[in-house]
């Protein structure tokens, strides 16, 4: 699997349907290969996307109460999550609910490549 996964980190162009036919296919689970980092949430400015992380991560109730948050604050609340200090039954992995394969949009406001690319191969494949 390793040498798979440096060959396929080579030769397949990222952003295409082959792509996510293959994570599909492969069962890729992102959280072995990646988690969020400081980079990460720097980057993460919008308030809707992370006021959707954060129903990912800590359900729709802790999202809905965070709502009119400041996106510092609702990133806040989402590292205190993901390092087990806010923890609920709902809670899950910001990775998971991130990088799922198929991808998938947090906001319908603009597009996605990736769930975009999905969507022309989806029926391709046996639903589960």
């Amino acid at each position: 699997m390793r040498v798979l996964t440096i060959v396929m980190g080579e030769t397949l162009e990222a952003r295409n349907a082959v792509i996510e036919a293959l994570g599909n296919h492969l069962n890729v689970d992102i959280r072995t290969y990646w988690q969020p980092d400081d980079a990460f949430f720097d980057l993460l400015r919008d308030n809707e996307i992370a006021n959707a992380m954060l129903a990912d991560v800590a359900g729709r109730q802790v999202a809905d109460g965070n709502v009119a948050e400041k996106v510092t604050t609702q990133k806040k609340v989402i590292r205190d999550v993901l390092v087990g200090r806010e923890r609920s039954p709902e809670s899950r992995d910001l990775a998971a609910a991130l990088d799922e394969i198929p991808g998938r949009k947090l906001t319908n406001r603009c597009g996605f490549r990736t769930a975009d690319q999905w969507a022309k191969v989806r029926s391709l494949f046996a639903s589960e």
